[in-house]
C-alpha cells in the first residue's frame, strides 16, 4: 500500500523535472539545437563573376556554437574539390563572408602557364558548396547547398617573361653593375602588379615601377629599378642570394606569381675621406712658393672608411701635370662612380681639373676588371704639377685638395680641404721663361682595367 509519507517527496521530483524540461525547452527557444554548425546559407544561386559589377560575388553566412575550425569548399560534377577555406579558427558566434568564386590555385589538365597560381576563378558551372565545422573534441558536421558559376572572367593575370638584366648586382655606386632592372608582360589588366625582394624573415623589400609607355597595371611590357635603396643613402640588404618575386592581381581576385633569384655582393654604401693627421697640414706641399716652369708636389692620405670598396681610376699617383692640362687632358675622363684625389683651385676653368687615383695598384684590390680601395684600408697617394702660368688672375694662389666620387658626389668634409696659398714667382716680361715641351703622359692601364 502507497505510503502517504512518500507522497511528497514524488511531487517534489515531479515538480523538479517539470522545471529541468521547462528550463530545457526555454534553452531551445532561446538558443536552438545543440548542434555546432547552424544556418548556413549562400544568399544567391547563380553569380557572374567579372568585374562588371553585377552579381559579382554573394554572401556566405553560418553560425557556430562553440570554437571550432570551418572549412568552405566546392566540388563540381565530376567531384574536383575547391578550396575556399581551409581550418580556419573561428569563435562561437555569427560569419559572413563575400565569395566571388575566388578559391585557391588550381591548374586545368594539360596547361602550361608559367608561375604559380594563386588564386583562381571558377569555370563555369554548377557546383556544391559546403561548409564543415570541427570542434575542439573533433566533432564534425557539415552543411551543404549549390551555387552556379556562369560568365566568369577565364583571363589569369599571367606574368609573363619574368627576367633580370643581371643575376648579381653590386649597389654601392662604384658605376659598375650598381642597378637592377626587371622586366616582365601583363596581357591583361590587373588591379595590383607588386615586385619586391623576399627578406630572410618574409618581410618584402619593395622594388618600383620605372613608368614607360604602358600606364601602372595595364596590358604590356613592364620595368622595375632596384639599386637597394643606395641612392638615397640606405644600407641595401646584407650580401646574399634572395628571391626576386613579382605577384599579380586582377579585378576579380586572380592572383598569379613569378620568381627569380638575386645576389647582392659588395653592397653599401661608399664613404672614404682625407685624413686630418693630429700633426701637421692634412696635404703636405712640396713649398709655398714656386717659380715658373718648376715643379710642385703634394702628399697625402685616403681611408675608406665604410663598409663597402670603393672603385678608382688613374691617372696613377705620381703623376705629373702641367698647370694648363686637366684629366682629359692626360686621357683619364670622369667615369661614374670612381673616387679619385683631386686638386683644385680658386681660378680653374674646370672643377678640380687635377686628379689621380686614391692608390697605387699595390694599395688596391681587384675585383673583376676594376681596382677598389677595400673597407678600413688606407693609401698615399703623391701628385705633382708642373706650374707653366700663374694658375690665373690671383697670385699668391688659394689651392686645395679633395676627395670626388665622380657623377656622384663632393661630401662636406672632402671638398675644399687644406687650402693653401701657393705664390708663383713670376719674372718681369723681359726674362719671362718659356717652359721646355713635355709630352702627354701615355694612359697606362693597369692590368684587367678597361
Amino acid at each position: 500500500m502507497f505510503s502517504k509519507r512518500a507522497a511528497p517527496i514524488l511531487v517534489i521530483l515531479v515538480a523538479a523535472a517539470l522545471v529541468a524540461l521547462a528550463v530545457w525547452l526555454v534553452g531551445r527557444v532561446l538558443n536552438g539545437d545543440d548542434s555546432l554548425l547552424r544556418n548556413a546559407t549562400v544568399r544567391d544561386a547563380v553569380i557572374t563573376p567579372n568585374a562588371d559589377g553585377d552579381t559579382d560575388a554573394t554572401l556566405i553566412h553560418y553560425e557556430l556554437s562553440r570554437n571550432a575550425t570551418v572549412s568552405i569548399y566546392l566540388e563540381n560534377a565530376a567531384g574536383e574539390r575547391f578550396t575556399f577555406r581551409q581550418d580556419k579558427p573561428r569563435g562561437a558566434g555569427e560569419y559572413e563572408v563575400l565569395f566571388s568564386g575566388v578559391v585557391d590555385g588550381y591548374r586545368l589538365p594539360g596547361e602550361t602557364i608559367a608561375g604559380d597560381i594563386l588564386a583562381r576563378l571558377l569555370r563555369d558551372g554548377d557546383y556544391t558548396w559546403s561548409i564543415v565545422a570541427t570542434d575542439l573534441d573533433g566533432v564534425s558536421e557539415t552543411q551543404s547547398g549549390t551555387l552556379t558559376i556562369a560568365a566568369a572572367d577565364p583571363e589569369l593575370p599571367e606574368i609573363r617573361n619574368f627576367s633580370l638584366d643581371k643575376d648579381t648586382f653590386t649597389p654601392n655606386r662604384d658605376g659598375i653593375a650598381d642597378r637592377l632592372l626587371a622586366q616582365l608582360y601583363l596581357p591583361k589588366e590587373v588591379a595590383s602588379l607588386r615586385v619586391f625582394l623576399q627578406m630572410p624573415d618574409g618581410s618584402e623589400m619593395p622594388i618600383a615601377e620605372q613608368e614607360r609607355d604602358i600606364p601602372l597595371n595595364m596590358p604590356g611590357r613592364h620595368y622595375f629599378d632596384y639599386e637597394g635603396g643606395v641612392d638615397n643613402g640606405e644600407t641595401p640588404p646584407p650580401d646574399g642570394t634572395y628571391p626576386l618575386i613579382a605577384v599579380a592581381e586582377d579585378l576579380e581576385g586572380q592572383r598569379m606569381r613569378a620568381e627569380s633569384e638575386l645576389t647582392i655582393q659588395f653592397g653599401g654604401v661608399p664613404r672614404g675621406y682625407i685624413i686630418s693627421p693630429p700633426t701637421g697640414n692634412t696635404v703636405q706641399w712640396s713649398a709655398t712658393a714656386v717659380s715658373l716652369c718648376d715643379t710642385i708636389t703634394f702628399t697625402l692620405t685616403v681611408e675608406n672608411d665604410g663598409n663597402t670598396p670603393i672603385r678608382t681610376t688613374g691617372p696613377a699617383p705620381g703623376t705629373v701635370y702641367d698647370s694648363d692640362w686637366n684629366y682629359n687632358t692626360v686621357g683619364w675622363p670622369t667615369e661614374s662612380g670612381a673616387f679619385r684625389v683631386a686638386i683644385g683651385f680658386e681660378n680653374e676653368l674646370t672643377n678640380y681639373p687635377y686628379r689621380w687615383a686614391v692608390g697605387n695598384v699595390e694599395d688596391l684590390q681587384r675585383i673583376g676588371d676594376y681596382y677598389y680601395l677595400m673597407p678600413g684600408q688606407r693609401a698615399v697617394v703623391t701628385g705633382s704639377i708642373r706650374v707653366v702660368d700663374v694658375f690665373g688672375v690671383r697670385n699668391p694662389q688659394p689651392i686645395w685638395a679633395g676627395l670626388i666620387h665622380e657623377d656622384v658626389e663632393i661630401t662636406a668634409f672632402n671638398d675644399r680641404v687644406d687650402t693653401q696659398s701657393i705664390l708663383v714667382d713670376v719674372p718681369d716680361a723681359d726674362n719671362m721663361p718659356t717652359c721646355a715641351p713635355r709630352a702627354i703622359p701615355v694612359r697606362v692601364l693597369p692590368e684587367g682595367n678597361n
